[in-house]
């Protein structure tokens, strides 16, 4: 997997999870992230259990899709004009207490790999690079800010 900047969706795993989602579009272009989370741990974005939990950045990518959304009301990045469906369609982008918990808590665990906490998985190694380590992390934090001020 690579990467060509410091957050999730600049990378071939954050790409993967656009594409995911640009194939789960429902009918009424409505996004809910907890309809999210479900179907993507039903295709391995999160692990097959919480024991198991794979951290790859597609917690990271869906919270920083979340949060594109949720600041400008739309996603700011260009789609595939050769989809029939794609993000730029999507109405809305809503999220129950309990899904932005899980979310947070996925975060959390990836903050844990970089104290030591946990061992570092090859998400957080591929960011292990001196060019781009403080923002990822800057990154990191910020999103696990505004995931704990939305829950409150």
């Amino acid at each position: 997997m690579g990467s060509w900047g410091y957050k999730a969706l600049e990378s071939d795993g954050g790409l993967d999870v656009i594409d995911f989602l640009e194939e789960n579009i429902p009918q009424n272009y409505e996004f809910k992230l907890s309809v999210i989370i479900e179907l993507m741990k039903k295709n391995g974005f999160f692990g097959t259990s919480k024991n198991e939990m794979d951290l790859t950045n597609g917690a990271i990518a869906l919270a920083e899709l979340y949060y594109m959304f949720k600041d400008n009301g739309r996603f700011t990045f260009e789609c595939d004009l050769d989809n029939e469906k794609t993000l730029n369609d999507i109405k809305s982008f809503s999220a129950e207490k309990n899904s932005l918990e899980y979310l947070l808590e996925c975060l959390l665990d990836i903050k844990k790999e970089i104290t030591g906490e946990n061992e570092m998985s090859d998400i957080v190694e591929l960011w292990h690079d001196p060019k781009d380590w403080e923002n990822w992390q800057n990154n990191l934090n910020e999103l696990i800010t505004k995931l704990k001020r939305e829950i409150g």
